[in-house]
């Protein structure tokens, strides 16, 4: 197994969900959605206690513990997303000094004037002078044409905005879920290319293999090529597994102490710790030792000891794909609150279906738009007027793990009962039509299990007639 190729892509972070209203395309030929079956007390069509549970599905999948893909057909799709995939970027592979007109590109594809009207915290219309700032503070001007390149380890869990800002701004006066400034998150170990600076010096515009944006400097340890990428690299490891794992708190350090890691995150474990030296104050026997990149008080690299509890949700490696663990990985985030490009420290539609096959070792495009289109996959695409005739048959074949796209949302397969194909997704949203035929809002906002058939899409159409791709992970 290639563990360095692994590990290159074992922090990539990832995906935004649009609201349904603002992404419609041009409608195809509809068919009514069936009707959902009973809804219990929740008010969620279809879906009864026993559903909520992997094992559920599990006990319903044949040879639910079979390989999907070994490591070594892992290690080859990853190799084939780097290849094929142009929104995903080796960052390792990047010359010893940048174009000027490359790094200018990258921030101009992000950090564009808003057209439209946005709205503060309070309703209020964000001023067309605070958006100018906004745009000088980028001082894109000030970017050379050649310069060195520069590398930094992620020390923290830290958003990466469309603008140097915290500021956030929202589409609709009321609705403060969806934060326009908002792009994704990075988590502690992921290495970035440091291209930029802001004009208050707070900070960085990077490069990751999945992402470039703005991030606080703080949250990023500069160091050399060698020492970033040497640590993605240090074995033995462990790969967080649970939906997230929390370090020990410890005033001794507090750059790692209580800190989030994701799943899917791998940190070096130091196995040959001293049994009787403390770490961080603390004895280490209940406790496994890892290694963690933090920020010195120049802001150069360096590592430190910490301890992530010995009941936390690990793993000794990736674990094996087979959709008995796709079940069990998916569910440890049931319930979670959704959060737009990783806001309110969980994550959104793909942000979710990434984490999960990072878990297995498998690297994902960041944004729905780019995993739905992927060629590193194997993808099934639809036509806006494709009809049920050519949806229909594909929709009864989907299979555990497949993933399912509308515009600017994903779920992910979980099985089939009473005929019908069932998904968890993280949404912001979620329709189905009432006992009278209308369309209700159902405000899942968070990661559910529905039915894919009863979903709706708009009043017209439901989710199967607005599919437009499916991508599945087989062999």
């Amino acid at each position: 197994m290639d563990q360095a190729y692994l590990s290159r892509f074992g922090h990539a972070l990832l995906a935004a969900i649009l609201l349904l209203g603002g992404c419609a395309t041009a409608p195809g030929p509809t068919s009514p959605a069936p009707r959902a079956p009973a809804t219990d007390t929740r008010g969620v069509p279809g879906v009864q206690d026993a559903q909520l549970d992997a094992d559920y599905w599990i006990r319903r999948q044949p040879q639910a513990d079979r390989i999907v893909l070994d490591r070594a057909a892992i290690v080859a799709q990853n190799a084939r997303l780097q290849r094929t995939d142009n929104s995903v970027r080796d960052i390792e592979a990047l010359p010893d000094h940048l174009n000027g007109a490359q790094v200018k590109t990258w921030i101009g594809d992000l950090s564009q004037r808003p057209s439209r009207t946005l709205y503060d915290e309070q309703g209020r219309e964000v001023p067309a002078k605070t958006l100018d700032a906004l745009v000088r503070d980028v001082r894109i001007d000030a970017v050379p044409a050649s310069q060195v390149t520069r590398y930094g380890l992620v020390v923290h869990r830290a958003d990466l905005r469309t603008f140097p800002t915290r500021l956030r701004v929202f589409s609709r006066q009321g609705d403060t879920d969806i934060d326009r400034f908002q792009e994704s998150a990075l988590f502690p170990g992921t290495p970035v290319a440091i291209v930029h600076e802001s004009r208050d010096r707070k900070w960085w515009f990077v490069a990751s293999a999945l992402y470039a944006a703005w991030i606080e400097k703080d949250k990023v340890a500069e160091g050399g090529k060698q020492a970033v990428f040497g640590y993605t690299r240090k074995a033995p490891y462990l790969v967080v597994t649970g939906a997230t794992a929390r370090t020990v708190f410890t005033p001794e350090q507090p750059q790692v102490s209580d800190l989030q890691l994701e799943m899917g995150v791998r940190v070096p474990l130091l196995r040959d710790w001293p049994a009787d030296k403390p770490v961080n104050g603390q004895h280490p026997y209940s406790s496994h030792v890892i290694e963690l990149p933090v920020r010195g008080k120049d802001g150069a690299l360096q590592f430190s000891p910490a301890l992530l509890p010995r009941n936390a949700d690990v793993s000794a490696d990736y674990l094996p794909l087979n959709r008995a663990n796709v079940l069990r990985q998916s569910f440890k985030f049931l319930g979670e609150r959704y959060g737009w490009g990783h806001s309110y420290n969980t994550r959104d539609c793909s942000g979710f279906v990434s984490e999960v096959y990072r878990s297995f070792g498998i690297a994902l495009p960041r944004n729905t738009s780019d995993q739905s289109v992927s060629p590193a996959l194997d993808r099934i695409h639809f036509e806006p007027g494709d009809g049920r005739d050519k949806r229909d048959p594909v929709v009864r074949d989907l299979q555990v793990g497949d993933l399912v796209y509308i515009p600017g949302h994903v779920m992910m397969v979980i099985g089939h009962d009473n005929g019908m194909p069932y998904v968890i997704h993280d949404t912001n949203g979620g329709s189905w039509r009432g006992p009278d035929g209308k369309v209700i809002g159902g405000k899942l906002n968070g990661v559910s299990v529905t039915p894919l058939s009863v979903l709706m899409f708009n009043d017209e159409q439901s989710y199967i007639d607005r599919i437009t791709n499916i991508q599945r992970i087989r062999p």
